[in-house]
């Protein structure tokens, strides 16, 4: 198995009464509230924990990228990657993701990427995201492309990494009249491609076909056994059994030398749903055109108060009721997660330790147990299972097929 540390890299230091008031912690609320000098101290105690997880024993490190909310502070995810390409000598650097459709320039995407898996020498994991709703409205792009220019700036990617320049692309939504970067990936053809999401049955049919492994986030054990069947049975149909290699999960962890304390600080991971800063509008994770328009109206209907919520509102304790969140002691969050992956059967594993407004002392003592501890434990266990990871199975990293803007499969030249 695959273990690596992830967090949302909060800016938790600001008066969550004003996000309150506001009703809104995202895209229009004020970054008046923002403060470079708290933000500057917790970048950086950001990165010094990313080093010590490393230190401690984790495979990889997993960063994502969100806009115009607190509940992260990476603006560019491929600026942390350079950094711990640097910085770091051994974990994979996993990036989930890079949101395609938010990007003018896939090529330069593309030459960024293999500039990061050169300085780390080998060790980039590129994921790939049509990105949420929101970041669709803090870009400016139109959510009605998004599934279209996600796939147009992937395959152009693609290409950009194997087949040598020059050659000119001519596309819908992107035109190069001269595609010929002199910096290309260190590992070939080129660096591992993830895909991360929730529920997007689209999403995981597509990733299938590219032999990509998914990564579920957070999703609930029946949930996440619905999108294993589907990723299968799409797998089966381009020729190849879907194995654990194949499928990844993310879940939240927070593990503490006590369980008291462990519970306490892993409240923290109701702070991004809101509990402690205020919601979102629920239109904007689903602006028109972003999904179907079955699925907005649902979203619709509740920001106007004529449904429940789409998604759910559960509790923390119904979370940690249903193993989608996970806290205690070393010895308690091992025997949680065994129970977990027992049920999903992933070959990769993400762990989301850290959130809100945790200490700097209790997050650096969580890393050091999880890595520590917990994460040896639960390959162990894995192991027993059979369960593999992408390097372990030996995996190729794609399958060459392509996919044309209406989402049926063909076969790449």
């Amino acid at each position: 198995m695959h273990m690596m540390y992830f967090t949302e890299q909060p800016m938790s230091a600001y008066d969550a009464e004003a996000g309150l008031d506001y009703g809104a912690t995202a895209l229009t609320f004020s970054n008046k509230h923002f403060s470079p000098v708290e933000g500057s101290r917790l970048y950086n105690e950001y990165l010094e924990e990313y080093i010590l997880a490393e230190q401690c024993g984790a495979d990889g490190i997993m960063l994502n990228e969100h806009h115009n909310a607190p509940f992260c502070m990476q603006a560019r995810t491929n600026m942390f990657a350079s950094i711990l390409a640097a910085v770091t000598n051994r974990v994979k650097i996993v990036i989930l993701g890079n949101p395609l459709p938010l990007t003018e320039n896939p090529v330069q995407l593309a030459e960024e990427l293999a500039m990061i898996d050169m300085i780390s020498k080998g060790r980039l994991v590129s994921g790939f995201v049509r990105g949420g709703g929101q970041e669709q409205l803090a870009n400016g792009v139109n959510p009605a492309f998004n599934r279209e220019r996600f796939m147009e700036a992937h395959d152009l990617v693609q290409k950009t990494w194997t087949q040598p320049g020059p050659f000119r692309w001519e596309g819908t939504h992107y035109q190069q009249r001269v595609v010929n970067p002199w910096a290309l990936p260190l590992q070939q053809p080129y660096p591992r491609v993830w895909i991360p999401g929730v529920l997007s049955k689209e999403t995981v049919i597509w990733t299938a076909q590219q032999r990509y492994p998914y990564i579920a986030l957070n999703t609930s054990i029946e949930a996440t056994k619905t999108i294993r069947e589907t990723y299968a049975q799409a797998a089966a149909d381009v020729g190849y059994t879907a194995g654990s290699e194949n499928f990844g999960y993310l879940i939240r962890v927070h593990v503490q030398d006590t369980e008291e304390k462990a519970m306490r600080n892993a409240r923290q991971f109701m702070w991004m749903q809101g509990e402690f800063t205020g919601l979102a509008n629920p239109v904007w994770a689903n602006p028109a055109g972003y999904f179907s328009p079955s699925g907005r109206r649902a979203f619709v209907e509740f920001s106007t108060g004529r449904a429940k919520n789409p998604r759910g509102t559960p509790t923390f304790e119904d979370q940690v009721a249903s193993t989608m969140i996970i806290a205690g002691t070393p010895d308690q969050v091992i025997e949680r997660l065994k129970y977990l992956v027992q049920h999903t059967k992933p070959g990769i594993m993400g762990i989301w330790a850290n959130d809100g407004t945790v200490s700097k002392e209790d997050r650096r003592r969580c890393i050091q147990l999880l890595c520590g501890e917990v994460m040896p434990a639960i390959k162990e266990y894995g192991a027993t299972l059979g369960l593999k990871d992408p390097w372990e199975a030996n995996a190729p990293v794609h399958l060459r097929y392509s996919t044309d803007i209406v989402g049926q499969k063909v076969a790449a030249e």
